[in-house]
């Protein structure tokens, strides 16, 4: 074997043994890229598909349902204290006329028999009672306006239109129960609602206002 074949054979041997060397180096650098890319394919997917980070909306604590509450029940109502028997007018003209006749200042109630629970109480409490009459009979001139709703209760066209005349002056706003004393000349002295105590306690009132009522 000649020299310089010897030196090609050592030649061929060291890059043979360089080339098994690096094989593996080059393996583990592009071991690094693959997982890289698995990673970025994984994160690709993530990003693609929103619903994966959306967190699960959080269950809302049960609302109930809305309750009815029920009216406590209206008792009967009390027979109206209107009439010439009793001595109550429903015409506030009326009313009027027999005060300047009578100098005697003008009671007059608004009510609303059949749907208005103070209304009912006032009625039989006080105006329909005895005692109150007998109080009232030198002293008022006694007018009576009623407003139901049931409409077996309704009065007539007449007295209807005569109570809305009385209510455009003295119950502008619309209050139930509402008693009026009014002076002979028009005047209005007080307005006050449902009052308890019976008799004895209105009439007490009244008298704060007019001391020889």
């Amino acid at each position: 074997m000649s020299f310089a074949t010897s030196i090609g054979s050592v030649r061929a041997l060291v890059l043979s043994l360089v080339l098994l060397s690096a094989g593996p180096v080059l393996a583990q650098k592009t071991t690094p890229k693959a997982k890289n890319t698995k990673v970025k394919t994984k994160t690709s997917a993530a990003t693609s598909n929103p619903a994966s980070n959306t967190s699960k909306p959080t269950a809302m604590p049960g609302v109930s349902a809305p309750q009815v509450v029920l009216a406590s029940p209206v008792p009967a109502p009390a027979a109206a204290p209107a009439g010439s028997a009793a001595g109550w007018v429903a015409d506030l003209g009326a009313a009027q006329a027999q005060a300047k006749a009578t100098n005697r200042p003008i009671l007059a109630v608004f009510s609303g028999s059949d749907w208005c629970k103070p209304c009912i109480m006032y009625e039989r409490e006080v105006f329909s009672q005895p005692e109150f009459a007998a109080y009232a009979k030198d002293k008022l001139v006694l007018a009576h306006f009623d407003f139901p709703r049931q409409k077996k209760n309704q009065p007539t066209a007449a007295q209807l239109k005569l109570n809305e005349a009385a209510a455009a002056q003295l119950n502008r706003e619309g209050d139930f129960p509402l008693a009026v004393l009014v002076a002979p000349n028009g005047k209005v002295l007080a307005k006050t609602g449902y009052i308890t105590g019976g008799p004895a306690a209105f009439a007490a009132y009244l008298k704060t206002v007019v001391p020889t009522l």
